[in-house]
């Protein structure tokens, strides 16, 4: 399970300290009502993106739609873009897989692969979809970052990108998902640095299966959602060559400290975890201790 995601994340400008432990138990804020497109209902949700007052906004996935939860109100959603059935048009989206919020225009950035293209939405009320703008190969406006080397497991390859990361010294950070490894590419760098599993498949501290969401904070460390060992990874500089698991990995499930193929994963600014839990369609959120 690895979707094509490739919206760019920028590093946050807070800090969780390198000990940090959450709840094990996590509370779900959106959705969890079953498979569904009723307001308090997300069907496979992906990318999310947490704003400074802990409003959640998420991908919904096979609802062609973006929802909107508010701090405290767990009962139901908003939609705040799509939700006119999938297709091309400038009020539709098709498989929106990640988004960010553009603080500077009060819009959303949107991924919207089924389309091929990445969107800007007007948050304001009453508007709709604003710039579409399409980055092509032949047009030299590009640099490449990353892979280019064909479909590989070398370092200078990438088989299946899915997120990207930057951080503040614009390393970029790739989980490669067929390859079960987390990528990093300095800048101007041929070659990528495995930062994170490159062990093969599997499910030891030193490994990875199908990795997805990411996150890095100021201290460099890396936080995965290993989706097929159902839990959340971190790695730190200090060991490169093992992770530790900081939420789930409990089997396969539906209780509040199990995942069924955690997808996307966000901090808020007070340290506490959010995770799209996608066959099990909803977003936990795991308290800081």
């Amino acid at each position: 399970m690895c979707l094509p995601i490739t919206l760019l994340t920028l590093e946050a400008d807070f800090n969780i300290p390198a000990n940090a432990k959450w709840a094990q138990s996590g509370a779900t804020i959106a959705g969890g009502h079953r498979q569904g497109d009723a307001t308090n209902q997300l069907n496979e949700p992906c990318g999310l993106f947490v704003d400074d007052d802990q409003t959640v906004v998420i991908a919904d996935y096979e609802n062609h739609r973006i929802m909107q939860w508010k701090n405290g109100d767990t009962t139901n959603g908003q939609i705040v873009a799509g939700d006119e059935g999938a297709g091309n048009g400038l009020h539709q989206l098709q498989y929106p897989t990640d988004l960010l919020i553009d603080k500077e225009t009060d819009s959303l950035i949107i991924c919207d692969p089924g389309n091929r293209r990445v969107v800007r939405w007007s948050r304001r009320s009453g508007t709709t979809q604003d710039e579409v703008r399409r980055y092509q190969l032949g047009e030299n406006n590009y640099t490449l970052v990353a892979g280019g080397n064909g479909q590989g497991d070398g370092l200078n390859q990438l088989n299946r990108p899915t997120y990207l990361f930057v951080d503040r010294q614009q390393n970029v950070y790739v989980p490669d998902c067929y390859n079960n490894r987390v990528m990093k590419w300095t800048k101007g760098a041929k070659e990528g640095i495995v930062v994170a599993g490159g062990q093969g498949k599997g499910g030891a501290m030193t490994q990875l299966s199908y990795p997805n969401g990411i996150f890095v904070d100021t201290l460099s460390t890396l936080y995965v959602a290993d989706t097929r060992n159902h839990r959340v990874m971190r790695w730190t500089q200090e060991d490169k060559k093992q992770g530790g698991v900081i939420v789930g990995g409990n089997r396969q499930g539906a209780g509040a400290n199990q995942f069924q193929y955690p997808f996307g994963l966000s901090f808020d600014r007070h340290g506490n975890l959010y995770v799209t839990d996608i066959n099990n369609n909803r977003v936990q959120r795991f308290s800081v201790e």
